[in-house]
């Protein structure tokens, strides 16, 4: 039986699978609470990036690469521990995150057996690393004989030392967009009405804005459950005649990252249903859909398996 549990916060418990690297770097912030100035050293790779994001960029510094699912708990626990201890070196390492569902060929390279799995990449080579999650104590411990490590082949080799400043200074990218800063900001402030009003005024403005699209599918999500009992839902569920029941369940399902199973269970329903309450289960996945991006492989899978329920 599915286990609701309840978010702990508000964007840092969601993990829909993979999201743009904007909506996951925001998500982050909020779950771990502020950072230094080396957000510019946490970075989203794929494997058109890996060469540059870890192997270039491990030639000059350290990388610490997590390798990461959206579907392995241990990687919600693990992550936000690592973002804020590379973080606290403040430029001299770089944390790169890989998501091994979406790309499979790096964590088959680097012969990846589970999840969460965190290596650190120097000078182009991976030099330690470990397979479980562990607690922030002991990933400080082992980041600090990393970075001690380092430091010996940079006494030893003085001219591979980088520029003190090179890996701090954030790369500029395009000014964020008035009403996504808005959103962002009630989220944090927990708006979530002023966030899905500031969302909605950006995609009047730019339908296709996918970051709105998945920010306003979000806040929906949360707003759904968040006056929802998962226990009662449970029991709920015990009632197959129950629809709004399974589509909550799908909703807690969602939030807890289990994308394929909330797929799933509304595809069952629209599967057993007809009239109204098959349109009704319809028109809440599609609305579940619009909190991944239009790249994620779940979609695709689940957009066939919608087509067959339906003719």
């Amino acid at each position: 039986m599915a286990d609701f549990s309840r978010p702990g916060s508000l964007y840092g418990a969601i993990d829909l699978g993979a999201r743009k690297q904007a909506l996951e770097a925001q998500a982050r912030r909020e779950a771990t609470g502020p950072q230094t100035g080396a957000a510019a050293s946490i970075v989203d790779v794929t494997e058109e990036t890996f060469t540059t994001d870890v192997i270039d960029r491990s030639m000059r510094l350290p990388v610490v690469l997590d390798l990461w699912s959206p579907r392995a708990p241990g990687s919600a626990q693990l992550s936000p521990v690592l973002e804020k201890v590379v973080g606290d070196l403040a430029g001299r390492a770089v944390l790169a995150r890989v998501n091994v569902d979406a790309s499979p060929q790096i964590a088959q390279a680097l012969r990846v057996q589970a999840v969460p799995t965190v290596l650190a990449i120097f000078q182009g080579q991976a030099v330690t690393g470990f397979q479980q999650v562990l607690p922030e104590q002991e990933v400080r411990r082992w980041l600090d004989e990393l970075m001690g490590a380092v430091e010996q082949f940079y006494e030893a080799n003085p001219g591979a030392r980088p520029p003190a400043a090179e890996e701090q200074e954030a790369p500029e990218g395009p000014p964020t967009d008035p009403d996504l800063a808005a959103a962002e900001q009630a989220i944090e402030s927990g708006d979530l009405d002023a966030a899905a009003a500031a969302y909605q005024r950006l995609l009047a403005r730019v339908p296709g804005d996918e970051d709105a699209k998945m920010g306003l599918a979000g806040v929906s999500l949360i707003k759904r459950t968040e006056a929802a009992d998962p226990a009662d839902v449970q029991r709920r569920l015990q009632d197959p005649a129950d629809l709004d029941a399974q589509l909550l369940a799908a909703d807690f399902e969602m939030l807890s990252g289990s994308v394929d199973e909330a797929f799933e269970r509304v595809i069952a329903v629209v599967k057993r249903t007809s009239g109204d309450e098959r349109d009704k289960a319809r028109r809440h996945l599609l609305g579940l859909f619009d909190a991944l991006p239009a790249d994620d492989p779940s979609l695709a899978k689940a957009r066939r398996a919608l087509a067959s329920a339906l003719f």
